[in-house]
């Protein structure tokens, strides 16, 4: 979540006339984030969340993702649920963007997860993975491997300020991995962006997911893949290997891997941690300087594709063959 587009007062008048939520308490940006603009809405009546989507955000296909959450909420999944209008819309047009207002969820992220955390997540994720088998709906990754040299080349220059020569190093990444691609894998509807800031707790419990903005179709166990990248590393660059195990355990307890699966989780992780190397870089070069976010540094994902290259086998992520 993050703040790129202002909302001034006689918009959102404007925009809660359409609603039956009550009157207008306060309205407060959500700086964490990098993607949309995020708002806290409190109103007489409760508190719920604004969202304005911005260019990454295809307008096209906001209705699949919200399709995918009723899909998840009716499934038994806690996720942000679309509020409509008085018309029954879901959609509006907030300050030049396409834009909704969603149920607020309880809890409270957590930057530095525990391995229960990160447990109940696997749990989570699996559920998912298993929940939207019969979601007919289909989208394509527009981040997958197909996409990564097209984006690399869009990076027209080398961050002054980052190690020299990052493109061509990255360029010869992605030629070897894609080519190793995994192409018989168990696929369906994934997250693609499970971060710990978009799972919501209480103490240990899961509350919610949110912030589905990257869903697609994909191969599952690089969902697996990405949570291990965002959860399972430390401050300092370490790979925790109690966290990573606590969470493949509580994936397997609700959906089994396959040895294919197991097999491929080196590259799926070094495939996640390209594509999140290749999203910082961009935003590293070409956030606004006056947006209310700093863009993540990509080097911590650099150091990921470092580490998962060294992998020789699933007993890294302490997955062992009799688990």
């Amino acid at each position: 979540m993050a703040v790129y587009t202002t909302i001034d007062d006689n918009e959102i008048a404007d925009l809660l006339a359409r609603y039956d939520i009550g009157q207008l308490l306060s309205l407060a940006g959500i700086a964490e984030g990098v993607e949309n603009s995020n708002f806290l809405l409190r109103t007489d009546q409760g508190n719920f969340i604004l969202t304005l989507y911005e260019k990454r955000t295809n307008e096209a296909d906001l209705p699949f993702f919200m399709d995918l959450k009723r899909h998840l909420s009716e499934a038994g999944v806690t996720c942000p649920l679309p509020i409509e209008d008085k018309s029954g819309a879901v959609l509006q047009r907030i300050a030049g963007r396409p834009g909704a207002i969603f149920s607020f969820l309880d809890g409270i992220s957590y930057r530095n997860p525990t391995a229960e955390h990160c447990r109940n997540l696997g749990m989570i994720l699996a559920e998912m993975h298993l929940k939207t088998a019969d979601f007919s709906a289909v989208r394509t990754n527009a981040l997958g491997p197909d996409s990564w040299a097209d984006l690399l080349l869009s990076i027209d220059r080398d961050p002054d300020d980052l190690p020299p020569n990052l493109r061509d190093k990255t360029g010869a990444l992605i030629t070897d991995i894609v080519a190793r691609w995994p192409q018989d894998l168990p696929t369906g509807i994934i997250h693609a962006d499970l971060f710990p800031n978009n799972v919501m707790f209480v103490g240990d419990k899961l509350t919610g997911v949110i912030d589905f903005y990257f869903a697609c179709s994909d191969i599952l166990a690089y969902d697996l893949g990405i949570c291990l990248n965002s959860w399972c590393f430390e401050k300092d660059g370490s790979f925790n290997i109690t966290k990573s195990s606590a969470m493949i355990a509580g994936y397997q307890s609700v959906r089994p891997l396959s040895q294919n699966e197991i097999d491929a989780l080196p590259i799926l992780c070094t495939g996640s941690a390209i594509r999140f190397f290749l999203t910082r870089l961009y935003d590293w070069l070409n956030t606004p300087k006056d947006a209310l976010v700093k863009p993540h540094d990509p080097m911590e994902y650099w150091g990921k594709i470092r580490f998962h290259r060294t992998v020789k086998s699933p007993a890294s992520y302490g997955l062992w063959q009799d688990d």
